[in-house]
């Protein structure tokens, strides 16, 4: 990945929700689809037909798309746009996805639930599904925090079975030094137990650091424990 993944684009952002709001809708309605494809007891023949009509339905959003993936957007008035992503990914219907809420101390957090799509055990959520979702609150952290960066490593503890339903996940930053920032966080299921803990170390790759403004690059260069927020749920 380098710069020229992160396009601008110059959009009218009225005409811009008007058309993000049916594509999400579109979205909700894909993912429902896929719930309902794991979870049915139709007849064969009604699963050949409902498949046709699929086809049909496929072939007609075919007809005007990206040569690729979604990637990243930035609007000229700096709305950050990567709908495309497995997690938060507001046109992607796999991902759950993810409403994140963020504190500028170097905290993310969301609440969410996983269903049928997201299951390993029997009930329980798969593991790589934490990890994907742990990985992408812990950079959320490290973003709110004012110094983003892309996973350099992410190590995992799996405390206990991570339930279907109802979940909340929790990342802060632990640390900073320079272009590293290292960042925990846990999963907790709707008791509010840590099913699955984690952390992070997040690196700001060298083709972005000439991007930062002057106010992010003195944070980077700053080194010792940096404004870590304390525990989690403080």
């Amino acid at each position: 990945m380098d710069a020229d993944q992160y396009v601008v684009v110059d959009v009218d952002e009225a005409e811009h929700e008007r058309f993000l709001a049916s594509q999400v809708a579109l979205t909700d309605a894909a993912r429902q689809l896929v719930d309902a494809t794991i979870r049915t007891q139709v007849g064969a023949e009604e699963l050949d037909a409902v498949r046709g009509e699929l086809d049909a339905l496929v072939a007609r959003l075919r007809t005007s798309q990206l040569p690729g993936s979604y990637g990243v957007s930035l609007t000229s008035g700096g709305t950050f746009r990567n709908y495309g992503n497995a997690v938060v990914g507001k046109r992607n219907a796999v991902a759950p996805p993810l409403e994140v809420e963020r504190d500028p101390a170097g905290r993310a957090w969301s609440h969410f639930a996983l269903g049928a799509a997201y299951e390993g055990p029997p009930g329980l959520v798969h593991g790589g599904v934490t990890a994907l979702i742990l990985d992408q609150i812990a950079g959320e952290a490290a973003a709110a925090g004012g110094t983003p960066g892309m996973t350099g490593q992410l190590n995992l503890r799996y405390e206990r079975p991570t339930p279907l339903g109802p979940l909340s996940v929790e990342a802060w930053v632990d640390r900073r030094e320079g272009y590293k920032t290292w960042v925990k966080g846990e999963m907790r299921d709707a008791e509010g137990q840590a099913t699955v803990t984690c952390e992070g170390l997040f690196i700001l790759p060298r083709w972005a650091r000439e991007l930062v403004d002057e106010e992010t690059k003195a944070r980077y260069q700053r080194t010792g424990a940096g404004d870590a927020p304390g525990t989690p749920g403080d």
